[in-house]
């Protein structure tokens, strides 16, 4: 995937919603999992190598983005021989400047041991490509005044022999999010069942992804001609976070709440 990566231009993609695969391997699977299987990979390196590969990635991700570009990195806490692995080890020795840590709240656990507390939660490191020198990128925008760092909905059940699969709620929550130009490239590079790429299409940006797997590309080419059928979907989960009238507005008004109160009236 890197040496395909070598090979893109620099500044080519607008935007980038991605989770590359956890080094999971085959023995530090749940009781509840029966496999953490990819189609034409192990997903098994030496740790050491493993954080490696992800600053060599995440590097190349940094060139072939655009300034004032976001990439949206998914990944979790995993704990190997005893011993915790943060993603925050590696992230922060990449050229990416780290804009927020979100907590996707899973609501399930696969790993349940009794020697701590049941790991519901993954994180999505929101990372930015600056434009010059103490840019911390634009403020977004007010219409989504209702969303938090703690995003709350289920796993995507198995797909195509794909072990973990985006819902897609999370990428069409990012990519809604973003203030983006016409015509915007939407880039996945561990594309997997293409769940990214729908979500793109679905809100009218160009998409780009990649994938060692020819069953999951030949899966997403498939998924994306029949796209429309997820649509409703879509819209629902834009629908959750828009607010009609913006925060600058009912500031003006004198109707500004605690944003975890119901703004429904606010809004109409």
């Amino acid at each position: 995937m890197i040496e395909h990566l070598k090979t893109i231009r620099d500044n080519s993609f607008d935007l980038s919603v991605t989770s590359p695969p956890y080094n999971k391997r085959i023995t530090t699977r749940g009781w509840l999992v029966r496999d953490v299987k990819y189609s034409h990979s192990d997903d098994a390196m030496p740790e050491e190598d493993y954080q490696r590969w992800q600053i060599e990635f995440l590097n190349e991700m940094y060139r072939v983005m655009k300034p004032g570009a976001s990439l949206f990195y998914n990944h979790k806490l995993r704990w190997l021989d005893g011993k915790l692995h943060h993603p925050f080890t590696w992230i922060s020795s990449t050229e990416w400047n780290i804009r927020q840590e979100i907590i996707w709240d899973r609501g399930i656990a696969a790993n349940m041991r009794g020697w701590r507390f049941w790991q519901l939660d993954e994180r999505i490191y929101w990372l930015y490509k600056p434009q010059k020198d103490g840019d911390v990128g634009k403020e977004l925008l007010s219409k989504h005044a209702k969303m938090s760092s703690i995003w709350r909905f289920p796993p995507e059940p198995r797909k195509e022999n794909h072990p973990a699969p985006f819902p897609l709620e999370l990428p069409v929550r990012i990519i809604s999010s973003m203030e983006l130009p016409e015509g915007a490239l939407v880039f996945d590079p561990f594309s997997g069942t293409g769940t990214s790429l729908v979500a793109a299409k679905l809100l009218g940006y160009s998409y780009y992804g990649i994938d060692i797997s020819p069953d999951y590309v030949d899966y997403t080419r498939k998924r994306l001609r029949r796209s429309t059928q997820e649509a409703q979907q879509c819209k629902q989960e834009v629908a959750k976070h828009f607010v009609k009238k913006p925060f600058k507005r009912r500031k003006e008004e004198g109707q500004t709440k605690w944003p975890y109160r119901d703004l429904s009236e606010d809004a109409k």
